[in-house]
């Protein structure tokens, strides 16, 4: 007769596999975000990812998983660290939100803001750092 507890000690491959497909939508809908938080149409951030279009959608969709290599993309046309997308990919441990330091991240991560006031102080900021950078402040 089997061992109860072994048996108990491996989930059932179909468990797993709901689990990554729920870890890759959740991935997608967080790279979805960002993009439009960055106020990015599909076809904008493909081209900053050097990524198709349909890919890109796919991804946002949790249809596809990506490489490190696309994820490392993403996070560069996003200004994200490429440790937050691991670790909302499942690939790196820890809390995603630690992983991304700075005030867009810290506005982004924000529970009590809408996406709509997200999107305003990130606009102000942006404009206040490239208002700065041009003279030279």
């Amino acid at each position: 007769m089997p061992d109860a507890a072994a048996s108990q000690d491996h989930a059932p491959l179909g468990d797993d596999r709901d689990g990554r497909d729920r870890q890759l939508h959740d991935l997608g809908a967080f790279i979805r975000a960002q993009r439009q938080l960055a106020n990015l149409s599909l076809r904008q951030m493909a081209d900053l990812a050097h990524v198709s279009n349909p890919y890109l959608s796919q991804l946002e969709r949790g249809l596809h998983e990506p490489s490190v290599r696309v994820l490392q993309a993403i996070g560069r046309a996003l200004d994200l660290s490429a440790e937050t997308l691991l670790s909302h990919a499942g690939v790196v441990e820890g809390p995603a939100d630690t992983a991304v330091p700075g005030t867009e991240a810290a506005i982004r991560r924000d529970p009590s803001l809408s996406d709509d006031q997200k999107q305003a102080l990130l606009s102000v900021y942006r404009s206040y750092v490239q208002g700065n950078a041009a003279t030279g402040s």
